[in-house]
């Protein structure tokens, strides 16, 4: 992607202008920012999804009695008709089970993989929604069928509704209204409090990222290091030759701790082990995504990344699906490659190393990757 060249779905603005001008800043309202724009996936379709296992869904419902939430699976029959209002279907990581939702949200990888989330529907009756509310992550609202009234505001008082299983903002305060026909779009950074109503039965796309909280992180990456302890920090057994007689048996030897603290620093010691547990917890796949094992293809002509696959590099390694490998040379400029388009071509291919092809070839048994004959591969 060329971050200098103005896109329509940024409303005119290259990539480079809208990050620097709006990302984390100041919403965005784009009309028409995918002209033509219809909905990917049949409401049919979408229900059927909802009933899966692998699918994370939920069912939002506002009466006269107030709010309910329902989580997934949900039957057909757990889904109300549309001519019934007030109800709003949500489905996540929909770029995972549709090949047209995945390629749409290709448009938006001028930001970071590691903060791309995912794409969620939702599928509303006419007055459906969630309630005004903020996200903690930035959003990109993408209206895909129908219409939705949106009201979005910079909320200072963030209190929530009581005994509501939404996070619904007891005292919401808009500043600004809008309508999103299809193809229209609301960028919203972090934090801005928004509340669409559907009107009319209606489909609105949310492009969602990441934003991991510190203290998160910080667990993650030390269950990360923990297993890698082992190879960084020395085996030997603590000693205390020196350790005299003690009245106070309860208290802990101050050099037991310095022992403990000294065996923590080692582990932390290399920022290679650091980096490394942060790329393999940053592609780590969610839990309710499994990849199929297949035949090894005899013959790369063409690979394309699966929709499932989430591949990150750093200047010394290649991350996939939770796993590292040291990377260097031209090698590394291949596999860097794959990670920023998401496939390779047969002339990409031609200077490979036998290793860089071998581990090629597991990805594609593992299911990560998909061989493909034509030279006019798509991005998985």
């Amino acid at each position: 992607m060329h971050i200098d060249q103005p896109l329509t779905l940024l409303g005119g603005l290259t990539p480079a202008q809208f990050m620097k001008r709006h990302w984390q800043r100041k919403p965005l309202l784009v009309r028409a920012a995918v002209p033509g724009m219809r909905a990917l996936v049949p409401a049919t379709r979408l229900f059927e999804l909802a009933a899966r296992d692998d699918v994370e869904s939920r069912l939002v419902v506002q009466d006269r009695g107030g709010w309910t939430l329902r989580q997934g699976p949900l039957a057909r029959r757990a889904i109300p008709p549309a001519k019934q209002a007030g109800w709003t279907l949500l489905v996540q990581g929909m770029d995972l089970h549709d090949a047209g939702v995945h390629a749409l949200l290709q448009g938006f990888r001028f930001v970071p993989e590691a903060r791309l989330d995912d794409l969620m529907i939702s599928h509303a009756s006419d007055g459906g929604g969630v309630g005004p509310h903020f996200d903690s992550y930035d959003v990109f609202l993408l209206q895909a069928h129908g219409r939705r009234r949106w009201r979005i505001g910079r909320q200072k008082d963030l209190t929530l509704q009581p005994d509501v299983p939404l996070k619904i903002l007891a005292h919401f305060e808009p500043e600004q209204e809008f309508v999103l026909e299809p193809g229209d779009m609301l960028y919203l950074p972090p934090r801005y409090a928004h509340d669409g109503v559907a009107e009319g039965e209606c489909q609105t796309y949310s492009i969602g990222f990441r934003a991991p909280r510190q203290g998160q992180l910080a667990r993650d990456l030390l269950s990360q290091l923990a297993e890698d302890a082992q190879d960084a920090v020395s085996d030997a057994l603590y000693q205390d030759r020196g350790q005299p007689a003690t009245a106070t048996p309860g208290a802990i030897p101050p050099a037991l701790q310095a022992y403990a603290r000294e065996a923590v620093a080692a582990a932390l010691r290399s920022s290679d082990a650091l980096d490394r547990a942060l790329g393999e917890s940053l592609t780590e796949p969610k839990a309710t995504v499994w990849f199929e094992r297949q035949p090894a293809p005899r013959q790369l002509r063409a690979v394309v990344l699966d929709a499932r696959t989430r591949m990150l590099y750093d200047k010394r390694h290649i991350f996939v699906n939770g796993e590292s490998w040291r990377a260097a040379g031209r090698d590394a400029t291949l596999m860097r490659r794959l990670a920023d388009q998401r496939q390779l071509q047969a002339a990409d291919l031609t200077g490979a190393s036998d290793a860089a092809r071998d581990l090629l070839r597991q990805w594609c048994e593992s299911g990560w990757l998909h061989a493909l004959k034509s030279t006019n591969a798509q991005a998985g």
